[in-house]
């Protein structure tokens, strides 16, 4: 072939006829396609059929998130299938034409393909670790939501949802699949007005969405356990996530008496992790359909899922401390849309989500009537303000003369609650005069007290340096939380001849004895008293709860009441709760009516108005102040996003164990809060992260912590 010019003669016959043309274009998709195949690697032969495996590496940098193509050696063509894990050389080089060097890492294949877009020398997988398909293609769609919605990587998701490998675990067949139960009574559920019409819906296969309030008293397992059966009865999976191991247990044992042996599992790290691994592989593998754990369960692989339920969604043992950090209520959110399955959200208490999701449409209400609530609920008294103690005992014991002579009556009957709050709670400024938290003028954020007094926004760090209540016009504020610890101390002192047992971090009880004693418990820790439950409780130290530093202190005040007071006997039954906090409070009056639904739809009202979440999106950026101000002002934000802040975040004590979330030893960090309109939630938490991971290449500066919807707002 000659040249002249520097052209070839083919090149200037193909541009002659369009025949000739259509052959070189024909030629070059070849050598484009030739180039496509994986080359072999030192000689190595190949798979025949889809050589290329496309591997999620288990590299949870932002800027990694991306598939990586490696070649399938003929040796383990049958082996290196989607969902299994593989072994593979990371971050290696090609020289000479062959890939070499890079370090051992773990990952998952995803897919088989013919060709890669990778125009270099294809590095073979290292190892198939295992044949067992884990990553379903279900739980990688649910992985990738997830993983969009929290502004995180697919590597760190995938990590939360599929657990650490078991080699026996296995080894071991998982026993077959057993029969469709019968259909569940209605039980307890006939006390619901549209309880009977749920059980039907799920037992049909259909998929109802429902905001459960449910009543107090120590059924609810019962009845978690009934809506799972009605599922199954369909031939349908089922999935229950409650907070704690407590608690699941409770179901667990419900759902057996139900159903048998054979048809469920429990998921919680109390079993071990090869148990649990065993547990887990009999769901993947269709042995199993229903499944009730503590938070990780939420991602746990149900075949042909019926029925997603959350209990109490307001517990933070819900959230994920991991990267991204995701809520079990939103991910079964996620489940309930992507795999057209029954959602129930239950609870004692009601959340701002909760009733957003009922006034939204998205689901229905599912809740007793006023008749049915008083019969159920005990009578809860508060102080006034002339209740001072009268009795030498109640002055000992710092206790109100109400709430000494509840103690004392309670405990004539049976045991007697008493919850103290944990040590540890920050107090929230507010009002004087009228109790209305002390907030920020122009974001609505609580204000916090500087040093030398000075008051300042704990959002946007805006000072306040003239504060007035806006209810009552009072300039003075307060910050009270009484002793919770002492308190505790001189109640079983004031009752000398009564056994004080208690229960909280280090020592959590399950049950106690129906006989007369004082329990003495931390919020969440409460145990089941036999015999009908308790025959009254003290509510001490509101203040403690009311006055954190939180976005949410009404509401979890509220909820830790509920589910202390819950444990009690009805009203009929003389069951009496005290609580120990200003009347006038709405969480207060609450409690008192036992209106959770009535209380969580005033908080959504007021929260609408200020723009807080759930209404409006926020995300937390936080890092180095000059990391922190550069992110933001590279990231392609939504329009009208609003930046709050950013404000030094507190240096964590010495002697308290290091959080998620917190600052390294010895560097001071800031925080800013960005706030947007519903809707655009997605677009933050995409603007975020690619502002992350254009950083991360960069490597410009230290690394930003992004979280969206930060539970712990204050």
């Amino acid at each position: 072939m000659s040249r002249e010019n520097g052209r070839s003669e083919v090149g200037v016959e193909a541009s002659g006829t369009g025949e000739q043309l259509a052959l070189i274009r024909e030629a070059v998709r070849e050598k484009k396609a030739d180039r496509a195949k994986p080359r072999t690697w030192r000689g190595a032969e190949l798979a025949a059929e889809l050589p290329v495996a496309r591997v999620l590496v288990d590299k949870g940098l932002v800027h990694l998130d991306r598939y990586f193509d490696y070649a399938v050696p003929a040796a383990m063509d049958a082996e290196a299938q989607p969902g299994v894990r593989v072994r593979v050389r990371f971050g290696a080089g090609e020289k000479g034409g062959r890939r070499e060097g890079g370090k051992l890492v773990s990952g998952f294949i995803v897919e088989r393909v013919a060709e890669s877009e990778y125009r270099g020398v294809l590095a073979p997988l290292a190892q198939v670790l295992s044949p067992e398909r884990v990553l379903s293609p279900e739980l990688l769609g649910l992985c990738r939501a997830v993983a969009d919605r929290y502004a995180g990587t697919l590597a760190d998701v995938v990590q939360l949802a599929v657990p650490p490998r078991r080699a026996r675990a296995e080894a071991k067949p998982s026993p077959p699949l057993l029969a469709p139960n019968a259909p569940p009574e209605v039980g307890s559920w006939a006390r619901y007005g549209a309880g009977a019409g749920f059980l039907s819906a799920l037992t049909r296969g259909d998929a109802p969405r429902a905001v459960w309030t449910a009543l107090p008293g120590a059924t609810w397992p019962q009845e978690l356990a009934r809506a799972a059966a009605a599922a199954l009865a369909g031939g349908r999976g089922a999935l229950v996530v409650v907070p704690d191991g407590r608690a699941a247990a409770r179901v667990d044992e419900a759902l057996g008496e139900l159903i048998g042996e054979g048809r469920h599992v429990l998921l919680t790290a109390d079993a071990g992790p090869e148990e649990r691994y065993r547990r887990w592989l009999a769901v993947s593998r269709g042995s199993v359909r229903a499944v009730i754990g503590t938070r990780a369960a939420m991602f746990a692989p149900v075949a042909d899922l019926g029925l997603v339920a959350l209990w109490d969604d307001g517990d933070s043992s819900h959230s994920d401390p991991h990267a991204p950090q995701p809520h079990a209520r939103e991910v079964l959110i996620q489940r309930s849309v992507n795999e057209r399955a029954g959602f129930l959200l239950g609870g004692l208490s009601c959340t701002v989500e909760a009733a957003q999701l009922v006034e939204t449409g998205w689901a229905r209400p599912l809740t007793a009537d006023r008749e049915q609530v008083r019969a159920a609920a005990p009578l809860v008294r508060t102080i006034g303000e002339g209740d001072e103690a009268r009795d030498a005992a109640a002055r000992a014991a710092r206790l109100p003369s109400m709430a000494w002579q509840v103690v004392r009556d309670g405990l004539t009957r049976g045991p007697v609650l008493v919850q103290v709050p944990r040590r540890g709670y920050a107090p929230r400024l507010a009002c004087e005069r009228c109790r209305t938290p002390a907030r920020c003028r122009a974001c609505a954020g609580p204000l916090e007290a500087q040093e030398a007094g000075a008051l300042a926004c704990a959002w946007c760090g805006r000072a306040e340096p003239d504060w007035h209540c806006a209810e009552c016009g009072g300039a003075r504020l307060r910050a009270q939380i009484v002793g919770a610890r002492r308190t505790a101390e001189e109640l079983g002192r004031a009752f000398p001849a009564v056994p004080v047992r208690t229960s909280g971090r280090d020592h959590v009880l399950t049950t106690v004895p129906g006989a007369p004693a004082l329990v003495v418990s931390t919020p969440g820790a409460e145990p089941v008293a036999e015999g009908g439950g308790y025959a009254a409780a003290l509510l001490l130290d509101g203040w403690a709860l009311l006055g954190r530093p939180d976005l949410r202190a009404g509401e979890e005040a509220l909820r830790r009441w509920l589910g202390a007071a819950a444990l009690v006997r009805g009203q009929a039954a003389g069951g009496t709760v005290a609580v120990i906090a200003e009347p006038t409070l709405r969480p207060v009056q609450a409690l008192v009516r036992w209106d959770p639904v009535g209380h969580a739809v005033r908080e959504l009202a007021e929260r609408a108005e200020l723009g807080f979440p759930p209404v409006s999106r926020m995300a937390s950026v936080a890092g180095r102040g000059e990391d922190v101000a550069e992110l933001l002002r590279t990231a392609e934000l939504p329009s009208g996003a609003e930046v709050l802040g950013p404000v030094p975040l507190p240096v964590p004590d010495a002697g308290r164990p290091r959080r998620p979330g917190d600052p390294p030893p010895g560097e001071e960090w800031e925080r800013a809060l960005v706030r947007v309109r519903p809707g655009q939630g997605a677009a933050l938490a995409a603007a975020l992260k690619a502002a992350r991971a254009a950083r991360l290449v960069k490597r410009e500066g230290e690394a930003v912590r992004v979280r969206i919807d930060p539970p712990d707002l204050g």
